[in-house]
């Protein structure tokens, strides 16, 4: 049965990290995906959770009825630049750790490298993989990457082929649904090339930024290196979610049993609960 995590982001600021699995539950959600949190694993830094706070939130998920089926760290493992590759290395071999005491069998994460370096970070991230893979292949931990905007790759294909490189079944793709038209705009063909390597679809609307010839979103002075993207709630945007849903179940997807969706809504905290809510009734409505 497909599960679907709530993304606590948007709860991030007035609420601490033991208070999320109830969130979660008092929101209908049965799983919840951690993301970079100041107690947990903060983005780029080293992780600050320890065995005690990983044992309460264990007993907090375990109490509120929530798993907690991935991780979601964010770590600069494909950066050019040695001394941020190297941290980022050691920051995401403690990510690892503290999956293991979880119990959490999939860590969700981005390449982080430079798009104006591409050659260097896509050098940089073999060499993090150098390392890291050998310890995930150990854990039983299937690492899945998205090639967010603004990194060292964006298209989704050819993200696909940095990760078939490593020649590891342990590796596979996050699907973000809001990065979708810079990837490329080709669900019906990506989704059915990664196959069972698809190890993660996350849902949030976001406008093309292809159209009105490429005026629809302006920035001063003209040819700024800027993405620009959107994490808003299904419907609100350009994504086409019969056509992604209807993919992901020709493909099998949503009949597999380790089938993961998370809502990732970033845009409406002020209406987060409401928010999160729809998303819930919506997913289940385009998975049913």
């Amino acid at each position: 049965m497909v599960r679907i995590a709530l993304d606590p982001t948007p709860y991030h600021d007035g609420h601490g990290l033991l208070e999320f699995p109830d969130i979660a539950a008092r929101l209908g959600y049965e799983h919840l995906q951690l993301t970079p949190h100041a107690d947990f694993a903060p983005f780029f830094r080293y992780p600050k959770a320890d065995d005690d706070l990983v044992a309460k939130l264990k007993k907090a998920a375990k109490d509120a009825g929530v798993s907690i089926p991935a991780l979601l760290p964010v770590q600069r493992i494909s950066w050019p630049d040695e001394p941020q590759r190297l941290a980022a290395v050691r920051n995401f071999r403690r990510v690892i750790e503290l999956a293991v005491e979880l119990e959490v069998p999939v860590i969700n994460t981005e390449f982080s490298g430079r798009p104006e370096r591409q050659e260097d970070s896509e050098a940089a991230f073999y060499a993090s993989m150098e390392e890291l893979l050998p310890i995930v292949e150990r854990e039983g931990i299937r690492l899945n990457i998205d090639p967010h905007p603004d990194d060292f790759v964006e298209d989704g294909l050819e993200a696909w082929r940095v990760l078939r490189g490593l020649n590891s079944r342990a590796i596979g793709f996050v699907y973000v649904a809001s990065h979708t038209f810079h990837y490329g705009d080709r669900a019906t063909t990506l989704i059915p090339e990664l196959g069972d390597r698809l190890g993660a679809v996350y849902t949030a609307d976001t406008f093309d930024h292809h159209r009105s010839h490429g005026l629809r979103y302006i920035t001063n002075p003209p040819g700024n290196a800027v993405r620009v993207h959107q994490h808003l709630r299904i419907g609100d945007g350009d994504v086409d979610w019969q056509e992604l849903f209807s993919t992901l179940r020709a493909t099998g997807y949503l009949d597999r049993d380790d089938a993961l969706i998370v809502s990732n809504v970033f845009a409406e905290d002020e209406a987060r609960d409401e928010v999160s809510r729809y998303q819930l009734e919506r997913l289940r409505e385009l998975i049913d």
